[in-house]
């Protein structure tokens, strides 16, 4: 059977660290999905998240507006509008937004993550 949401009755994260905006669009709660999860985020000028991992789910990412880096306990990427990238299973990473305008991206993880784990546990 169909479903629809308002985009104003989807819920939304509530950062304590910084200021990004993360919107759930498909979650078990909203969708009864538990094979996929995914998220708008806006990133506002000068937001960093803290260096995590999703424990046995790929997260993919697609860049829609502005530009920011991606990074990995390996390497790190900077994104621009219409760019892709995958973070593997149990990957660090973390974003962040040095510019002067808004980093926005559409994120899906491959299952539903089951656990998030934080590399500094304080740093939430």
């Amino acid at each position: 059977m169909a479903k629809a949401i308002r985009a104003a009755d989807l819920p939304r994260l509530q950062s304590t660290r910084d200021t990004r905006d993360r919107v759930d669009l498909f979650t078990e709660e909203l969708f009864g999905l538990t094979d996929l999860k995914a998220d708008h985020i806006t990133y506002h000028p000068g937001d960093t998240a803290a260096a995590h991992y999703h424990l046995d789910c790929k997260h993919v990412f697609f860049v829609q507006s502005g530009s920011g880096i991606m990074h990995t306990a390996e390497e790190s990427f900077n994104l621009g509008p219409g760019d892709v990238a995958l973070i593997n299973e149990n990957e660090v990473h973390w974003f962040e937004n040095p510019h002067d305008e808004d980093f926005t991206f559409i994120e899906l993880w491959v299952p539903a993550p089951r656990e998030t784990v934080w590399v500094d546990p304080d740093d939430i």
